[in-house]
C-alpha cells in the first residue's frame, strides 16, 4: 500500500510536469521522491521563494503598488490596505516561470539576508532567489543549481575623493569609511581586500548607497548590477560610480540540501528557460532596458 501511494504521487508530480494538465513539459522523465521538495509544491500547489526585496534589479517595490523602495520593511507583510503589494524584478519574473513550469503559484517569501539560509533549512521557503553567490562557505550548508548568471563587486564613491581613489584598493585606510551590507559577499570583500578601511553596515542596499550619495560614507561596495541601477536613478555630481568589478562571482539558486530531484528539475528549467530564448527576454527587460526605473524610484 505505502509503495502504491508512493507511485501515485510521483505520477502526479510527473503529469504535472509533463503538460499533460496544460503545464509547460520540462522533466517528465523524472520519477520524483515523496521526501523531494518537489513533492510538497506539488501539493501545496505554491512555490515558496525566498528573497530580499530592494536587491535592483532582482527584487523591487513597484511604486505602482503605492510604496517607495526607502519606505519597505525587511521580513515583515508587503501588503497594503489588505491587498499584496506588487513586486517586479529579473527574480520576480523568473520566479512566475519557474513556477508555471510546475503548475502552481509563486508565492515570494521576503527575509533579511543574513538569515536566509537558517530560514530555508526551517522551511519556511522552496528556494532561494536573491542573486545568491556561490561560495564554498555556503556549498556547506547549502546546494546551488547551474549558476545562471556572474556578477562582481564595485564601488560607489563620494565624488569629494574622485583624485585619490581610483579603484577600490586605494580605499584600503582607516580614514575612508566603507560600507556594504551584512552576509553578503559584499562584506566579504571588503574584509579580505581592504581590511585597513573602517567598515560599516548598512541594513538595506539602497541605505547603504545613500549614505554614500548624502556623504556620511566615502565607499559603498557591492554587486554590479545593484550599483549600477542605483547610480542611473540618482545622476548625481555627488556620486561616482567605480564599474570595474574586482571580483568574479557566479550566482545561482540554493536549495537544502541532498535533493537530486529537485536539483535536476532546476537544472533543466534554466537549460530550458536559456535554450528557448525566454532567459535573455528577461534579461534584456531589467538589465539593458531602463523602462521600469520611473517604477521604482
Amino acid at each position: 500500500m505505502q509503495m502504491l501511494k508512493q507511485f501515485n504521487l510521483r505520477l502526479i508530480i510527473i503529469l504535472l510536469v509533463a503538460g499533460l494538465w496544460g503545464i509547460p513539459a520540462l522533466a517528465a522523465d523524472v520519477a520524483y521522491s515523496k521526501d523531494s521538495t518537489l513533492a510538497g509544491i506539488i501539493q501545496r500547489g505554491e512555490l515558496r521563494i525566498g528573497l530580499e526585496v530592494g536587491y535592483m534589479p532582482f527584487e523591487m517595490i513597484d511604486t505602482r503598488s503605492g510604496l517607495r523602495q526607502k519606505e519597505i520593511r525587511h521580513g515583515g507583510l508587503r501588503q497594503k490596505g489588505g491587498r499584496q503589494l506588487s513586486l517586479m524584478g529579473f527574480d520576480i519574473d523568473v520566479g512566475i516561470e519557474m513556477a508555471k513550469a510546475l503548475g502552481v503559484k509563486p508565492v515570494f517569501v521576503d527575509t533579511l539576508w543574513p538569515s536566509i539560509i537558517p530560514a530555508l533549512k526551517l522551511g519556511r521557503f522552496d528556494i532561494i532567489f536573491g542573486g545568491m553567490s556561490v561560495t564554498e562557505a555556503r556549498q556547506t550548508q547549502v546546494d546551488f543549481a547551474d549558476p545562471f548568471m556572474t556578477v562582481g563587486q564595485t564601488v560607489l564613491l563620494n565624488a569629494k575623493h574622485t583624485k585619490t581613489v581610483q579603484s577600490y584598493k586605494d580605499l584600503n585606510d582607516s580614514k575612508f569609511i566603507v560600507v556594504s551590507k551584512p552576509g553578503t559577499t559584499g562584506e566579504e570583500a571588503v574584509q579580505r581586500l581592504i581590511p585597513k578601511a573602517t567598515y560599516e553596515t548598512a541594513d538595506t542596499e539602497i541605505e547603504g548607497a545613500t549614505r554614500v550619495l548624502e556623504g556620511t560614507a566615502d565607499a559603498f561596495v557591492y554587486d554590479f548590477p545593484f550599483n549600477a541601477v542605483f547610480r542611473a536613478l540618482n545622476p548625481s555630481n555627488e556620486l561616482v560610480f567605480l564599474d570595474e568589478p574586482f571580483t568574479e562571482e557566479p550566482i545561482a539558486w540554493a536549495i537544502r540540501k541532498n535533493d537530486p530531484d529537485f536539483m535536476k528539475f532546476l537544472n533543466e528549467f534554466l537549460a530550458r528557460l536559456k535554450a528557448d530564448g525566454r532567459f535573455d527576454k528577461i534579461y534584456f527587460k531589467w538589465f539593458l532596458s531602463s523602462d521600469w526605473h520611473r517604477f521604482v524610484r
